[in-house]
């Protein structure tokens, strides 16, 4: 069987490299798995680095893809994937959450009348406003194995009539961080920063709704500094967060501005962090998988069960509501954590699927 895996972006290497563990301990020969990188994210600290950290095979292919608005984004890897596809000939073609880079491979693999696996599938923030909800949505529609992280996932499917060839298996992305956590103990980045565990907040902000509304990210911003009166807010700052902050001349002071760390350094970031305050999916779940509360900065958020758990707390783009959320972390800490996205096994189950032996 070939799989073809196709990645653009961040938070998709930390997917990719649970899965290609799971694609590469089946027998020898049994899986032919060919990895795909877009070029979404192209930055060294933003990319390559990911590679090397997560022990994640080099690409075999690279399209260089990135920049431009979404339209011209999303269309330079149609044009470029399906010719691959044809040449490649994949059984499945495996594609994962809700960027541009999966919206382009699933169009591309669907005309090709080739199945295509989506990982995390089901997940809403009913935000149309959001480009990666407009992207997880077509690709729900159009995929023939449909991957959900939980039974909220599923409801969510069933509710827009996708009933078939859905299977709920648990979320890679806590494969991956009880893997990655403990790699992360080892080299810590805690001494280095001058921090404690404990002692610090961690934040990271991306999102174009944050990013591109200069009122929603100067309140963050103004939130972030209030909170850092108390402790230090570390803040490892996107690419295209820091453009907007210096075109803009936000204030920043109060703020611990740092370059964007590998994986494994922002996992024992987050381990050791008061709090979280982030707009990231991804970094709200390994929040509440590390046991750390979590402030979203956002109005909603796919992972609605940590917010229904406690542990993850919507304070939007409001500057009060952020202080009040911060102060309250201790007494979150006090909560139950269920376990919400499975047992860590999640990409064993999907390989299994795919190579029909159930889920």
């Amino acid at each position: 069987m070939r799989v073809v895996t196709v990645v653009g972006a961040r938070p998709q290497f930390v997917k990719a490299a649970a899965l290609a563990r799971a694609l590469a301990a089946r027998a020898p020969g049994e899986i032919d798995h060919k990895l795909v990188h877009t070029g979404q994210h192209w930055d060294d600290n933003m990319s390559r680095v990911f590679f090397d950290e997560l022990e994640l095979p080099a690409a075999d292919v690279n399209l260089g893809i990135g920049g431009g608005g979404h339209g011209a984004m999303t269309g330079a890897m149609l044009a470029a994937l399906e010719p691959l596809f044809v040449e490649l000939a994949p059984d499945w073609v495996l594609v994962y959450g809700d960027t541009n880079s999966t919206l382009a491979a699933a169009l591309a693999a669907a005309k090709l009348h080739l199945p295509v696996a989506h990982v995390e599938a089901g997940l809403r923030s009913w935000n149309r406003r959001m480009p990666e909800e407009v992207n997880r949505v077509l690709v729900d529609h159009v995929a023939s194995a449909l991957f959900c992280p939980s039974e909220v996932a599923r409801d969510n499917l069933a509710g827009e009539g996708i009933t078939r060839g859905v299977h709920v298996v648990g979320d890679v992305m806590l494969d991956a961080t009880l893997h990655h956590a403990r790699l992360a103990a080892s080299k810590s980045p805690l001494a280095a920063l001058g921090l404690e565990a404990g002692g610090y907040y961690l934040a990271t902000c991306h999102r174009a709704e944050n990013t591109d509304d200069p009122a929603r990210l100067e309140a963050i911003l103004a939130g972030l500094a209030a909170i850092g009166a108390r402790r230090p807010v570390v803040f490892p700052v996107h690419p295209r967060t820091r453009a907007v902050v210096a075109a803009r001349g936000l204030d920043t002071r109060g703020i611990r501005l740092v370059d964007p760390v590998g994986h494994l350094d922002m996992t024992a970031l987050e381990a050791g962090a008061h709090a979280v305050l982030t707009d990231s999916g991804g970094v709200q779940k390994e929040a509440y998988f590390l046991g750390v509360p979590c402030i979203t900065l956002r109005d909603e958020t796919e992972w609605v069960e940590t917010t229904r758990s406690g542990w993850n707390v919507l304070a939007s783009a409001d500057t009060d509501r952020i202080v009040r959320a911060a102060e309250a972390a201790d007494a979150v800490r006090a909560l139950p954590r269920p376990a919400l996205y499975g047992t860590g096994d999640a990409a064993a189950r999907i390989v299994a699927t795919l190579l029909g032996e159930g889920s």
